[in-house]
């Protein structure tokens, strides 16, 4: 177990960025029947989730949120030391799509680039890594950008993982802060977990596989339950907290039952709790940011929250993290458009005798204001 607390590193602001497609349980209904997309919907609370089309990938969500970030606090692009990038679904087996981000935001030939393979856990992990770093390192600004286009890997009409899984990516901003206030973590890992949550086709080792997503929905709630109610009182303890003292508690958007039931283990209130994937579904890495602008923007713009926020899934993994944040720059949802025409850079194979051109482009959509 990893137990650790940062000082010095304060969250500046978060843009969440997701695709413009929606699906609606009335669009499920038509492909496994309204009796069971109700039923779907009633168990998860998931009523919508945003679809990319085919030309858009996890880094065009993520460019688009940098952006827009940068933006809103007048960060200019060569004063960022670090950037941090945590998916599951890369642009390409290689490069690393932080390195496509790099060059597509114009960051400095300084910044440090580092990719985290993680799914549900990975906002919290790579929060803990992009704070150890810029801490480490003596630098002053990080990006961290988490996100995922899962239904790239999902099959259509598998009902087990189809009606569950939104795209989306994240862009959140640290700042080193002298006296800012501390972050405590406590992470942990089990690799026996793999097999349970998995996409085991595509890669090199069944390259002949189709890439679908495989899921043990029994494996994956037990699993959460055994191990984190304890990483989060685990966590409580080493921030020298109590539930009663935390403003908001930000579980993974997965399951709204799932939410309820262990945050009731947990002690905490319907107040504290935080649920917000009715409209956008289970969408891995981003849901944790996703979750704060969506449903904290405005009050985390407003003034400090102490927040715990855990994360957990793939792997297995998970990871919690005591923090106050606030008040932040800017803490916001934003769409970005699907422009085919426009995005043609964007494509996973780049064009025969254009590699370079088609790897390193990215789209060109405008970005549609929140």
């Amino acid at each position: 177990m990893v137990a650790s607390v940062i000082e010095g590193v304060a969250l500046a602001g978060i843009v969440a960025c997701v695709p413009e497609r929606r699906e609606t349980v009335e669009d499920l209904a038509a492909r496994f029947g309204e009796d069971a997309a109700r039923r779907i919907a009633k168990a998860t609370g998931i009523e919508a989730r945003h679809l990319v089309p085919p030309h858009q990938c996890t880094s065009d969500l993520g460019e688009a949120a940098a952006r827009r970030l940068l933006d809103r606090l007048g960060w200019a692009t060569d004063s960022v030391d670090l950037l941090v990038m945590v998916t599951q679904t890369h642009d390409h087996i290689l490069p690393a799509s932080g390195y496509l981000l790099h060059h597509r935001l114009g960051l400095g030939k300084g910044a440090a680039v580092l990719d985290l393979t993680l799914g549900c856990s990975g906002f919290v992990h790579g929060l803990w890594t992009a704070s150890a770093m810029l801490k480490a390192a003596g630098g002053r600004r990080a990006l961290l950008v988490a996100g995922d286009t899962t239904s790239r890997v999902l099959d259509p009409d598998d009902r087990a993982v189809a009606p569950l899984f939104g795209d989306a990516a994240t862009a959140t901003a640290l700042v080193m802060e002298e006296g800012g206030a501390p972050m405590a973590f406590v992470l942990g890992s089990d690799g026996a977990g793999a097999p349970y949550l998995a996409v085991p086709g595509g890669g090199l080792r069944r390259p002949g596989e189709p890439a679908h997503l495989f899921m043990d929905g029994t494996q994956v709630f037990a699993f959460t339950l055994r191990e984190v109610p304890g990483n989060i009182r685990a966590v409580l303890e080493r921030a020298g907290w109590t539930m009663g003292t935390v403003d908001r508690l930000v579980l993974h958007q997965a399951n709204a039952q799932m939410i309820r039931h262990l945050a009731q283990k947990l002690g905490a209130t319907p107040d504290q709790t935080v649920v917000g994937l009715a409209g956008f579904g289970n969408t891995s890495s981003a849901s944790i940011p996703l979750a704060l602008a969506s449903e904290l923007g405005t009050a985390l713009c407003d003034g400090p929250l102490r927040l715990v926020l855990s994360g957990f899934g793939v792997g297995w993994s998970w990871g919690s993290v005591a923090l106050t944040a606030g008040p932040l720059a800017v803490c916001e949802v934003m769409t970005l458009p699907a422009s085919p025409a426009e995005s043609a850079g964007s494509e996973a194979q780049p064009a025969k005798g254009a590699g370079r051109e088609a790897i390193l482009a990215g789209p060109s959509a405008k970005i549609a204001e929140p």
